[in-house]
């Protein structure tokens, strides 16, 4: 066990959801997987633990982990979804920080608690090399069965004429058409519009015969306990006063993400998605964000989407690959029992999407 350098110190705990919330205000790096109900909603407040480093008196990293035991036994695994966070807000990044982060994480999880802690860090291979040899030289090994994410991250500083003039033309071209469509654009934070919302998005599911992704009804619950200033944002653009095309988005930190987009077969006709997209980032400009990360890339499986967002990202748009997932195991049973447990929930979960698609597939063709 390695411990902290002398300046350094953490706590471990359960913090309430307001003074966590307005801990993330101070990270440049704060985002929706690290809020305290996207996972207190699911694993409950036992399945949650939040970590704080201090440097001297001043909180410097912060880390909510998820928490999953084996039934009646000690060993389990820890989990944190882009995290820690440790990029203070109007601070130059000190990478000692990660570090200490990543040392007081390994402590208290692996070495304290007996469990396998896994860490997928919001960083990126084209500029976060120096992250990678940290995590290797503080045990972490890279998970070589995991699959490269990438995302596409557009950056939001130039003014806003550059940001629409460095658009893909084509994505332009369907900009300019859809704005002559006579599109009403609403946005807000209620449940009605998750309800607008989720019709649109059942009607594409079908309509493309998807697999289901992503987990609507657990972000409406997950909205209604984020504090203010971490609120989805959805906007809809209606046609004729009927819903058309709509998004999900979470702005916190510094950056913007786009978690879920919708069209139902008129939207198709009316390029609603493209007005639902420009006026997000607009609305991510006039608020001061630097970043939009378009949460998610897969040319080959997803070539559609793909070349929507490309179109998006435009000119200025980095294309870049995360450093992925890590993994520490100080118990070597714990690791093992582990290993064996993820393989039969990949082999579930597998399952389950093949029985949607049928289910899918029937309906369709129906």
């Amino acid at each position: 066990m390695k411990v902290l350098s002398g300046e350094y110190s953490s706590e471990f705990g359960h913090f309430d959801n307001e003074y966590w919330g307005n801990l993330m205000e101070t990270f440049q790096d704060a985002n929706i997987y690290q809020t305290h109900p996207y996972d207190t909603i699911r694993y409950g407040r036992s399945g949650v633990i939040h970590m704080i480093l201090k440097q001297k008196e001043t909180i410097v990293a912060a880390a909510q982990a998820r928490v999953l035991r084996l039934p009646g036994t000690k060993i389990g695994i820890a989990y944190l979804r882009w995290g820690p966070m440790w990029r203070l807000k109007d601070n130059q990044d000190e990478t000692e920080v990660f570090r200490q982060a990543l040392r007081a994480l390994r402590n208290e999880f692996s070495h304290r608690r007996g469990l396998v802690l896994q860490i997928y860090p919001l960083a990126y291979r084209d500029c976060d090399a120096e992250l990678n040899i940290i995590l290797q030289e503080e045990g972490y090994k890279y998970q070589d069965n995991s699959k490269t994410d990438r995302t596409l991250i557009r950056d939001l500083t130039p003014s806003l004429d550059e940001l629409r003039v460095t658009l893909d033309q084509k994505w332009r071209n369907c900009l300019n058409r859809g704005e002559r469509n006579g599109l009403e654009l609403v946005s807000g934070e209620e449940e009605s519009f998750f309800e607008e919302f989720e019709k649109i998005y059942e009607e594409m599911v079908n309509r493309k015969t998807l697999v289901e992704l992503n987990d609507i009804t657990h972000l409406k619950r997950v909205q209604k306990d984020l504090p203010e200033g971490h609120k989805l944002k959805i906007i809809l653009a209606r046609l004729d006063g009927k819903t058309c095309a709509g998004a999900i988005f979470s702005m916190i930190g510094k950056t913007g993400v786009y978690l879920v987009g919708a069209t139902s077969d008129i939207g198709m006709k009316t390029n609603g998605s493209y007005l639902v997209q420009w006026e997000f980032m607009k609305w991510l400009k006039g608020n001061g964000f630097l970043y939009y990360d378009l949460n998610g890339i897969n040319p080959q499986a997803n070539p559609g989407t793909y070349k929507f967002k490309r179109g998006l990202a435009g000119k200025n748009g980095r294309d870049v690959e995360f450093l992925g997932k890590y993994q520490v195991a100080d118990n070597r049973l714990g690791k093992f029992a582990i290993n064996c447990g993820e393989k039969i929930i990949f082999g579930y979960r597998r399952l389950v999407r093949t029985k949607r698609y049928m289910q899918h597939a029937l309906i369709n063709n129906s």
